[in-house]
């Protein structure tokens, strides 16, 4: 009889929690993919964003907006038939995600703590798209430098490079431990 660790089981849980949101995301979303994450009664970014009295932190916002917008249309797939692929498929656009307002904070964030941190999701979120990516067997892009100051040019998206960071763990492996 095999003994399975909590921590193996903890990982396996939190994997099919991970699985399971991800897949009621893309139903949510193929019925209403431009409104599906704004919570009821929460003003939507881009709402917050044409307001004269945000007009400082307007190209932040529009930016962020913009990139929520673009992973909750990338989640929505047409499943293939392959569940490993089509986790991968979905998964891929939700840590972009993550990498592109990582990069709006690194844009026209000011607080140095915040930017290190938004750095460190740009690198393990992309450590972790790779990953994904090999674990089905498809190609990666060529790594690029990451933006590390205000100002500095945008790497090409899916091209972060793929170095280790001590503490680059990404919210999800922080779990996991």
């Amino acid at each position: 009889m095999t003994v399975l660790s909590r921590s193996f089981v903890r990982k396996r849980v939190i994997s099919l929690a991970t699985t399971a949101t991800v897949a009621a995301t893309s139903i949510v979303l193929a019925q209403n993919p431009t409104r599906a994450y704004h919570l009821r009664g929460v003003m939507p970014v881009q709402y917050v964003a044409d307001r004269p009295d945000y007009a400082d932190e307007q190209p932040f916002l529009s930016e962020n907006d913009a990139a929520m917008n673009k992973m909750m249309a990338d989640m929505t797939i047409k499943p293939t038939g392959d569940v490993d692929r089509d986790f991968v498929a979905m998964m891929v656009p939700h840590h972009q995600g993550a990498i592109d307002m990582a990069k709006a904070v690194l844009r026209y964030g000011h607080n140095e703590q915040l930017r290190r941190r938004a750095q460190e999701i740009a690198v393990s979120q992309q450590q972790e798209i790779a990953a994904m990516r090999l674990a089905v067997g498809e190609d990666l892009p060529p790594s690029v430098a990451a933006p590390t100051q205000a100002g500095s040019p945008a790497p090409q998206p899916d091209a972060m490079p793929a170095m280790q960071s001590p503490d680059a763990m990404s919210h999800h492996s922080m779990h996991m431990q």
